[in-house]
């Protein structure tokens, strides 16, 4: 298992999977193939399109692995500023609010 403490990339080759313990509060984003996520104390599983972003918590153990022919890149840039946490906050909450709005939350 690897312990991701600061900003770095691994590759994860098709039907290969990576544990990984995350040492500080980070942001992993897929590159090349989607990422299969799972994270501890947490039910669902997450694919990540390449470009999409996950915010990962200090302590959380992680499993990575990507289906298909295609090698995926997972990019981890640690540690996060407030700012940036705020920031994606943000447009994650604006995101949320757009799609209520197109699925008829205004029409009440």
């Amino acid at each position: 298992m690897r312990k991701i403490s600061s900003s770095i990339t691994f590759e994860i080759e098709p039907g290969e999977t990576a544990s990984m313990l995350i040492g500080d509060s980070t942001r992993l984003t897929a590159e090349g193939a989607p990422l299969w996520v799972t994270r501890s104390n947490d039910v669902e599983d997450y694919w990540l399109q390449p470009g999409t972003a996950l915010h990962l918590r200090r302590g959380e153990r992680l499993w990575l692995s990507v289906e298909g022919s295609e090698k995926a890149q997972a990019r981890f840039v640690a540690p996060l500023t407030r700012r940036a946490l705020v920031g994606d906050w943000l447009g994650a909450l604006t995101e949320r609010l757009a799609e209520r709005w197109r699925g008829g939350w205004h029409a009440v």
